[in-house]
């Protein structure tokens, strides 16, 4: 009777031994599977093109702005024709993402960044849809006067930042937005700090734009899906390292 039950313990035993390794085989899978479902982030500039954008209501990109040093530059011109404009948008529509750059505003410059736009002729200009995330030298520029909305990082004319972080003209920003309609959040980051906070829809959203001068701007935000802009203010401004990653 000892030889069965000692051969009864040794399988039990082997048994036991291998169960491990399935679980652990188990664990990696799933593991790569959650890895596979990360959202990845897509270059929209990697400083050597302007391809993935053009002008808004235009065709491709070209002067007044240029490539320099691995950023988009827009220099204003002497001359412009009457009612010209040159902001840029995406060619691809975005609706929950995370956008980085980095950007450069001029002494005295002002410019923004817009999401949410809507290309169409009816609409002259991305602000008339897309919210807009200002881009400033505080120190020089009017519309620091006009109030906090209005400053570097703002959610213009909706919500302030909670700190002055910005640097000074002339030197580069780190700057991120988030926005995600399935949490209804969105947020700035500048220079690593946390600056700005927001719903993206419902009440809360709807008050935000009854409290502003797009009050009453039938198409303002209107769109959860539209392009990202950034503007052309009159001023010099730059941007470089331009990524997304879609939520």
């Amino acid at each position: 009777m000892r030889k069965p039950l000692l051969f009864v313990a040794l399988a039990f035993a082997f048994a036991c031994k291998d169960k491990p390794k399935e679980n652990k085989q188990e664990a990696e899978e799933v593991i790569e599977t959650v890895e596979e479902k990360q959202p990845e982030w897509t270059n929209l500039f990697d400083g050597t093109s302007f391809d993935g954008w053009h002008m808004y209501n235009g065709d491709e990109v070209t002067e007044p702005w240029k490539l320099e040093d691995g950023a988009m530059v827009f220099y204003p011109p002497e001359n412009r024709p009457d009612g010209a404009s040159y902001n840029l948008v995406t060619d691809t529509r975005y609706t929950d993402f995370v956008l980085t750059m980095d950007w450069k505003i001029a002494e005295g410059g002002n410019s923004g960044i817009f999401w949410g736009v809507m290309e169409d002729e009816q609409f002259g200009q991305p602000y008339l849809t897309g919210p807009e995330i200002q881009v400033l030298d505080n120190e020089r520029h009017p519309d620091a006067q006009n109030g906090d909305d209005r400053l570097a990082g703002a959610l213009y004319d909706m919500v302030s930042p909670s700190k002055n972080v910005v640097k000074p003209a002339g030197e580069w920003n780190n700057f991120e937005l988030m926005i995600n309609h399935k949490t209804n959040e969105g947020h700035v980051v500048l220079n690593g700090t946390k600056i700005v906070e927001f719903p993206v829809q419902g009440p809360e959203w709807e008050e935000l734009v009854a409290n502003s001068k797009f009050a009453d701007w039938e198409d303002f935000a209107a769109f959860e899906t539209g392009k990202i802009g950034l503007q052309d203010h009159g001023d010099k401004v730059a941007f470089r390292n331009i990524k997304i990653k879609e939520l």
